[in-house]
């Protein structure tokens, strides 16, 4: 294997690599060097223990979109967090659930796993099911009492992947994102003005 091919699997893999660390502290809870240092520890082993196929990675690290997609993401963290917290509180009512399918653009598994992870980690809503083949995602989540909050729950994690795939995606996968939001616009400004 030549200096340069090594040099760009481990630019590709370097991502997934990261993440796997950043995964790592998420679920201790801690974000400190101790963390990141056993997270990187656990990373070599999990990924020179287990080994998997490579995954393939587009190449392209949008850092722009990833301070974005981490200034929203924490954003939505605290949002869950004190939108669960004031549902827990009011003894009022029960919140209303729901089992939704959000069915993404992309049938990149890594991208699909990415957003399977994001909308977890929110408070309110839990992945329960992926199907694969239909690249269908299916949540379990609270706080829900019609069909327009279930509908903004489909777009918030429709709007992860979106997000996922301006940082990590491919542009081809970025040119499909796109142009399924124009087409989503479109049918949006539509309805809105069809005569009721």
């Amino acid at each position: 294997m030549s200096p340069k091919s090594v040099v760009v699997t481990v630019w590709r893999q370097l991502p997934f690599f990261v993440w796997l660390v950043a995964l790592w502290m998420l679920l201790w809870g801690q974000f400190t060097v101790l963390a990141a240092l056993t997270g990187v520890v656990v990373a070599v082993f999990v990924t020179r223990v287990f080994r998997l196929p490579a995954v393939e990675l587009s190449g392209r690290v949008n850092l722009w979109w990833g301070l974005i997609f981490v200034g929203e993401f924490l954003l939505a963290l605290i949002r869950g967090s004190l939108t669960v917290a004031f549902q827990v509180l009011d003894w009022r009512r029960q919140p209303g659930t729901a089992i939704i399918a959000v069915p993404l653009v992309t049938d990149d598994d890594l991208i699909m796993t990415h957003v399977a992870v994001t909308a977890s980690l929110i408070p309110g809503s839990l992945i329960v099911d992926i199907d694969r083949d239909r690249r269908v995602l299916y949540l379990h989540v609270i706080g829900v009492r019609d069909l327009e909050q279930v509908e903004e729950q489909r777009r918030s994690v429709q709007h992860w992947e979106e997000r996922l795939v301006r940082v990590v995606g491919s542009r081809a996968q970025l040119q499909t994102v796109r142009d399924v939001q124009a087409a989503r616009r479109e049918t949006a400004g539509a309805g809105r003005r069809t005569p009721r």
